[in-house]
């Protein structure tokens, strides 16, 4: 009998680039929401063009795991990388449900460990003086100031995102139980939300609506250099240009639209609101989200680290710590300091007490 004939293995472990489009349109087509879709392309396309720099590779797990040390070695934050690694593994799967791939490779691929995030971001609020500062600077005769204050507006008293916020239409403000609302709003994720409109934001947009002549379709449009309305909406990076713009004649920078969202939230938890009803308003879906657009996890308005103060404290370099401190021969005395004298050890080691000849008893006071 002759030598049994191995059967070769045909299954594709490469993927070219008639085969990535493919994969991508598909999974671009499985995408419901316009903003996903955006993201994934653009993560798509940036892992496209990393996977064809290097002619015959594999597509595999190893090969992803490259991709995501490479993601890292740019610096990119944690919730970016796995973003792009989401969009990687979508890929691979629709590549092995078209028969591009093999289902084992694919496999491997959803194996590959996203990146750890430690800790979270701090987020950007403004206080109420600084809100009405930028709505100052925004507030005019023309059509665009009208038009921009009823926009900043709507993002300060409703916290609307911006795909929210530039699909608004007429027929959306309605009145529920007798107040102005905008009715069965289908923001992120398709959740289905009920925003109040404060009269102050109502008045608002009655101001531009009657100016612009606007009965019907979007509330918001373009407008010429010629202070007249055209078109029959207006793209979000409108809301960008108009915040970034009106933020940095009030002396803000670094500003964009989501920090009002967080405002709006912030200014509602300490007007006095619960946090349920800022959840409804805002529209998350978990109350651990609305925590943290109230800043919750850290105050950084009072933080703890000032709860105590040390004093009579010498340094090597001129530093200014407080309003009231003065810089005299390398030593900052601040008046709003203790004049009690501080053992550098006693706060570092446990039981130099004795030694340095200072304790501290339960009651606060020093004894000597």
């Amino acid at each position: 009998m002759g030598k049994k004939r191995i059967q070769p293995n045909y299954r594709r472990r490469t993927l070219r680039l008639p085969d990535l489009d493919h994969s991508k349109l598909a999974v671009l087509n499985s995408l419901g929401s316009p903003g996903s879709r955006r993201v994934y392309e653009f993560a798509l396309n940036q892992f496209i063009a990393w996977y064809c720099s290097e002619p015959r590779l594999a597509f595999n797990r190893i090969v992803v795991t490259r991709y995501r040390m490479y993601l890292e070695s740019r610096a990119l934050a944690a919730n970016t990388i796995n973003q792009q690694l989401a969009a990687v593994r979508r890929i691979a799967h629709e590549a092995a449900d078209a028969g591009l791939l093999s289902p084992e490779l694919a496999a491997g691929i959803s194996r590959v460990r996203g990146v750890k995030q430690l800790g979270f971001r701090a987020g950007n609020w403004l206080s109420a003086d600084e809100c009405s500062a930028v709505l100052r600077h925004a507030h005019g005769t023309t059509l665009r100031a009208k038009r921009d204050y009823a926009m900043l507006a709507m993002l300060f008293g409703c916290g609307f995102r911006r795909s929210e916020l530039v699909g608004l239409e007429m027929d959306d403000i309605q009145v529920r139980q007798g107040h102005w609302a905008v009715v069965d709003l289908i923001g992120k994720g398709g959740h289905i939300r009920t925003v109040p409109i404060p009269l102050w934001v109502k008045a608002a947009i009655d101001e531009w609506t009657v100016g612009a002549g606007i009965n019907a379709g979007k509330i918001f449009r373009a407008v010429a250099r010629t202070d007249k309305i055209w078109g029959d909406g207006i793209s979000q990076n409108v809301v960008r240009y108009v915040v970034k713009g009106c933020a940095e004649k009030a002396g803000l920078q670094h500003i964009a639209p989501h920090d009002l969202r967080r405002t709006c939230a912030k200014l509602c938890h300490t007007s006095g609101g619960e946090i349920e009803q800022i959840q409804f308003l805002l529209g998350h879906a978990s109350v651990q989200t609305t925590e943290r657009y109230l800043g919750c996890k850290q105050n950084l308005g009072h933080p703890v680290n000032d709860l105590f103060q040390l004093g009579n404290i010498t340094v090597a370099t001129q530093v200014s710590c407080c309003p009231e401190t003065k810089v005299l021969n390398g030593t900052a005395n601040c008046r709003q300091l203790d004049t009690m004298s501080v053992n550098e050890s006693s706060g570092d080691q446990e039981g130099s007490d004795e030694s340095a000849g200072t304790s501290f008893r339960g009651n606060g006071h020093a004894s000597m």
